[in-house]
């Protein structure tokens, strides 16, 4: 018999072993938590991470690096653009060219995965409302959505799936109409994130299920490897754009948002929503500048995307020099880091690791668990906003 402790000496309860998902609502996805319950009290959880895909590291050891990139794409499939360019930056720099990737394809390649950035924190927003109770803001989000879903469309032709970003550069340029439609979505989207803050943010029902629940103190998301908007949300100011620097994002101002507590307890699900939604306007910023500072296209050769004279080797299969690398980036969801060895004797990786910032963060779990409510529980897995493609890589 369990939580019989505070209760009168004739009344019992039992304990009741449950099977939360796997569904996409509140478990987002191939994710099920097995919970032993008293009542609506979760005692102890045990997740499982499901099966949605399989073997995607040792598929890199047995195709081409640029045989490759497709494959990521399938990884954080809300953020595919965020995933070309964090392996294709750790195959430049094991290859030794980073330098030989044009300038233009350095801000294409920014432009395009900030874009997937905000695309990625709105799905985490509405399908959040979700979770919660709420169909509004999903409607609000998704529209938003869709009209960067059509901007990706309108770079590489395809919605959801890229491999727009390439070893080299990109794979094409923009076309000339492009920028001014990417001009105007920004200018339409500042207005609306007022709509989400008035919908969600200060929503009482909202925070009533979201304050002081499914608390992280800062200590505790160091202790268990947590990064990105869970990192943040528990006040720690760490963002790899800022403090390790990889493609050009050095030339760019923007701010990392950080949980201050001023709203109430540090490091709950508010807060962690709190970063979402405001990074997506520092994402703005930096499109912006990266716009503006953007250099000439056709009219300068040098400065095309994709420098074919220096980068063709690698679209039919180079040989990376023996030598290892590490390199990670800040995705949507946090660190994303590929570790690939090479040997220097053929055209595949012996080794490639993925560093999965989903896999790391959904890790506390089961430890943030005990001691919640059932309907908690689904606002704490919202709150860490996993993708099942790079868990279950």
């Amino acid at each position: 018999m369990a939580g019989t402790k505070n209760l009168p000496a004739d009344i019992k309860t039992e304990e009741l072993l449950l099977n939360m998902g796997p569904q996409h609502p509140s478990t987002h996805g191939v994710f099920k938590v097995i919970i032993r319950t008293d009542g609506e009290m979760v005692l102890s959880s045990e997740s499982h991470c499901g099966f949605l895909h399989r073997c995607a590291e040792k598929i890199a050891e047995n195709v081409t690096y640029i045989q490759y990139v497709p494959y990521t794409d399938r990884m954080d499939y809300l953020a595919a653009m965020c995933n070309n360019l964090g392996y294709c930056l750790a195959v430049e720099e094991l290859a030794g060219v980073r330098e030989a990737v044009p300038e233009r394809g350095q801000y294409l390649r920014i432009i395009a995965a900030e874009l997937s950035r905000i695309a990625s924190h709105l799905m985490s927003v509405g399908t959040y409302g979700l979770d919660v109770g709420a169909i509004t803001p999903f409607l609000h989000c998704f529209r938003e959505r869709e009209m960067i879903l059509r901007l990706l469309e309108d770079m590489c032709g395809q919605r959801l799936n890229y491999h727009y970003i390439s070893i080299g550069g990109v794979k094409r340029d923009f076309p000339p109409y492009l920028i001014p439609k990417i001009l105007n979505f920004l200018d339409w989207f500042e207005k609306k994130v007022p709509e989400y803050n008035e919908l969600l943010t200060g929503n009482g029902v909202f925070l009533e299920r979201t304050c002081g629940v499914g608390v992280i103190p800062p200590e505790m998301a160091i202790a268990w490897g947590l990064t990105g908007p869970v990192l943040r949300g528990s006040g720690i100011d760490r963002d790899l754009r800022r403090d390790n620097p990889y493609s050009i994002y050095d030339r760019f101002s923007f701010n990392v948002i950080t949980a201050k507590g001023e709203e109430g307890v540090i490091g709950d699900c508010w807060n962690r929503y709190y970063v979402r939604v405001w990074e997506m306007l520092e994402s703005v910023k930096i499109i912006r500048q990266a716009i503006k500072d953007l250099p000439g296209g056709a009219d300068n050769p040098d400065n095309l995307p994709v420098n074919d004279a220096k980068i063709a080797k690698q679209q039919l299969g180079f040989k990376a020099p023996a030598g290892e690398v590490y390199l990670a980036v800040e995705n949507p969801r946090g660190e994303l880091g590929f570790h690939i060895i090479s040997d220097g004797k053929g055209p595949k990786p012996v080794r490639c690791k993925v560093r999965s910032p989903a896999y790391c963060n959904i890790s506390i779990l089961d430890h943030m668990s005990k001691g919640a409510l059932v309907a908690d529980l689904v606002a704490i897995i919202g709150s860490i906003d996993i993708v099942m493609g790079e868990v279950d890589r």
